[in-house]
């Protein structure tokens, strides 16, 4: 299985985010292979990512690079994606 880097580039107070998190943490064991990092947009590094990726809506989801969405995540979709990404 291929390593899968995953960004979730947050903002304080977010609940979209808190959200995302609480979902990454209660399937992250079934995913060894994907690499998580949270990213908050108040950093150099976090103005860098949302300024790239057009990111105007938190949490803003970032796979090996890519934008896969912003403002919340389809569940179904992103399992499919870590899918292919980590095959």
């Amino acid at each position: 299985m291929k390593e899968v880097e995953l960004i979730e580039l947050s903002a304080p107070g977010c609940q979209h985010c808190a959200a995302f998190q609480e979902f990454w943490r209660s399937v992250a064991k079934d995913w060894p292979q994907v690499k998580f990092r949270e990213v908050s947009v108040t950093t150099t590094e976090g103005q860098a990512l949302a300024g790239k990726h057009l990111i105007f809506a938190s949490p803003g989801i970032i796979l090996n690079g890519e934008l896969f969405s912003t403002g919340g995540v389809n569940k179904e979709q992103f399992f499919n994606k870590l899918k292919i990404l980590s095959a």
